[in-house]
């Protein structure tokens, strides 16, 4: 399934068509592009969606789409974030992993993408918070604790010494001075990233003006800076060891849950072994795996389903308060490697099946999204939805016509035409999820000889030999044609005289 740009909320026509970052605010259930400038800027009262575009080395585009959801935004506004989302993706092919993220809760790849750290500030449009600049506000002493090595989890923690421990880093913000308390079982890496958080906070809160200071657990008050650290605390006392129930650190692992988006509900499937049988290409599923949520969209379900199983598992995160649940959503056919082991079998991935399963009113409901007269081929019911293209839409073709035992190579403009007293070999190249893929096919005219097709069939298996075998053949008729030849030939001809 995949959906006109045209028919896409305003502010996301012409996205994810470059290299970098675009970001959306949701004020009053619509998206508001936020300038470059702001990029990093994150309210709690308010969502937002990130839409991370990487060129590939073909002149492709990889996508990624994350939503934020600040820990005072409204439901309503995170449901609005969440189906914006589908949209969006869809918009761009359908390809893209979507990714919740929630305040304080950020994946590591949401984070890299905001050097050296994201620090949401108060205020909100959805929440009725007016947005305060920092140079006007009253400074707060403030408590982050700091962790990662590759990239920064900042968090605001109390303001208290039961706040503090051995394993992390904690920066205390005052109004003239940024302590950085490096707890003695911290690395290296971990200390060197959160100089870089202080770093940014003197720029940002302080416009660079006021001092740093470094402070080393277990440091007694003989230093200095020490001294003034603890004071703001009340005095030096030893910080307690964890206990081991602590220090494990682990989660009682959550029973795996597999439920299915039907109707506008959530249906429980039981299952004695989590295999891939258990999904349905026409239906939507949540897998709830505790701390990580994953939705799963078959292939063929229409935009709507798919917005209705995403709005449903924002309600099931904040109907059960799982505010740190993770949850990413994706397309048949575009899992992720953790997804994937959450079942016991999952088969490898498949070659490219071309078949005619799917109607001529599907291909007719593509080709009018991509602004195409369709009269004459509306013969079957007419869908609002047109399936999901099985394959990038933005690779490189090649077309030969067959004569004979030889091939002749045609130019780009006549590689739409055919006609049905020939045969054709069709050579298509595009992105994979991790490689280049290769599709080698031919198409044969209703009336076209048997002689030809043979050699057709002939010079295509000599063309996936001479790939070393890499490439995916298809054998296609005319009228019988799958959705996804349609995809790569978009605005096809079949001439009925054939010269």
């Amino acid at each position: 399934m995949s959906i006109s740009m045209k028919n896409l909320d305003p502010a996301f026509r012409g996205a994810g068509q470059k290299d970098g970052l675009e970001i959306w605010r949701i004020e009053n259930f619509k998206p508001v592009p936020v300038p470059t400038s702001s990029h990093g800027k994150f309210y709690m009262g308010d969502s937002y969606i990130i839409l991370k575009t990487t060129a590939l080395k073909n002149g492709s585009f990889r996508h990624d789409i994350h939503y934020w959801l600040g820990k005072d935004t409204s439901q309503d506004e995170a449901g609005t974030a969440a189906i914006l989302t589908v949209e969006l993706d869809a918009a761009l092919g359908g390809r893209a992993v979507q990714y919740r993220e929630s305040q304080g809760n950020e994946t590591e790849k949401l984070l890299s993408y905001f050097r050296p750290c994201i620090m949401p500030q108060p205020g909100g449009v959805a929440s009725g918070f007016n947005h305060v600049e920092v140079n006007e506000q009253e400074h707060v002493t403030r408590l982050y604790v700091c962790r990662g090595k590759h990239v920064v989890h900042v968090k605001e923690v109390p303001f208290a010494r039961s706040s503090l421990n051995h394993d992390d880093i904690f920066i205390l913000d005052t109004k003239s001075k940024i302590f950085q308390f490096n707890g003695s079982n911290s690395c290296i890496q971990e200390r060197g990233k959160a100089l870089e958080v202080v770093q940014y906070i003197k720029d940002t809160f302080h416009e660079g003006k006021c001092e740093v200071a470094a402070v080393e657990d277990g440091k007694l008050m003989a230093d200095a800076e020490a001294g003034e650290f603890w004071a703001l605390f009340g005095g030096f006392a030893p910080l307690p060891r964890k206990t081991a129930s602590e220090e494990t650190g682990e989660e009682t692992e959550a029973a795996v849950k597999l439920l299915c988006f039907n109707q506008g509900q959530l249906e429980p499937i039981g299952f004695e072994s989590l295999t891939h049988d258990l999904l349905e290409t026409n239906k939507c599923y949540l897998l709830d795996c505790g701390a990580q949520m994953y939705v799963w969209m078959g292939r063929t379900t229409s935009l709507q389903q798919r917005k209705g199983a995403s709005e449903a598992a924002e309600k099931l995160l904040t109907g059960d308060s799982r505010t740190k649940s993770h949850v990413m959503k994706m397309i048949e056919g575009y899992e992720t490697v953790t997804f994937k082991s959450k079942f016991n079998e999952w088969p490898p991935t498949p070659d490219l099946k071309l078949s005619s399963e799917d109607g001529r009113g599907k291909v007719a409901a593509l080709l009018k999204s991509q602004g195409l007269d369709v009269k004459g081929l509306m013969k079957s019911a007419p869908v609002t939805e047109e399936p999901e293209s099985y394959i990038d839409c933005t690779g490189h073709l090649q077309v030969w016509r067959v004569n004979g035992n030889a091939k002749t190579l045609l130019a780009s403009s006549e590689q739409s035409k055919f006609y049905t007293g020939d045969c054709y070999i069709f050579q298509y190249t595009y992105t994979g999820e991790d490689k280049e893929e290769c599709l080698i096919g031919t198409w044969f005219g209703n009336k076209s000889v048997e002689e030809e097709r043979v050699s057709a069939i002939s010079l295509a298996s000599k063309m996936v030999q001479a790939a070393k075998f890499q490439a995916t053949m298809a054998r296609l008729y005319e009228g019988k044609e799958p959705i996804q030849f349609f995809v790569i030939f978009q605005s096809l001809q079949v001439f009925k005289v054939c010269f």
